[in-house]
């Protein structure tokens, strides 16, 4: 039903091993966009990738979000981006993967103050795009207000990476 008005259909993380959801979005032919469970190597994700792909849809691409770092972190592991780009686009999450789950507050924390550093590894790194949540006061945006970016500074933050990026083309 989704298919009907979106042009990418996001799996959520912990959704990404269920075969038949992935199957039914591939089948829509709209792009999928898989979630890489912060519970999955890198080469774990061929497999998410090979069901989009065997249902006759070339249209997939991984979101990197980090993988869990003890009970309260997330961590970047770079290498893995070069490794799932072996069976699709990747794109690195910025803002998620610096989200802090399960702290003592009940509430998730994050980094924002990390995003130019996680955001810079990244295109140096190579990632095929970046996702950044941004809100023009993330203390209160409705969800995830912890790890964002504050509006006001995205264009700074988009000039200093196209710089990156062109230094290393």
């Amino acid at each position: 039903l989704a298919a009907q008005y979106v042009d990418v259909l996001q799996i959520p993380a912990f959704l990404v091993r269920q075969t038949d959801l992935l199957v039914a979005a591939a089948k829509t032919g709209k792009c999928v966009s898989l979630k890489k469970g912060q519970f999955l190597s890198p080469e774990a994700m061929q497999f998410a990738v090979q069901k989009i792909t065997d249902s006759n849809n070339p249209k997939v691409a991984i979101i990197e979000r980090g993988n869990s770092f003890g009970y309260t972190d997330l961590i970047v592991d770079y290498r893995g981006i070069s490794t799932m780009q072996q069976y699709a686009p990747v794109i690195l999450d910025v803002t998620h993967s610096l989200q802090q789950p399960n702290q003592n507050s009940g509430v998730t924390g994050g980094r924002p103050e990390l995003i130019e550093t996680i955001a810079k590894a990244g295109i140096a790194v190579g990632a095929d795009g970046l996702f950044i949540e941004t809100h023009p006061t993330p203390e209160r945006a409705l969800s995830d207000g912890a790890n964002m970016l504050r509006l006001d500074r995205l264009e700074d933050l988009m000039q200093k990476l196209t710089r990156v990026r062109e230094a290393i083309i």
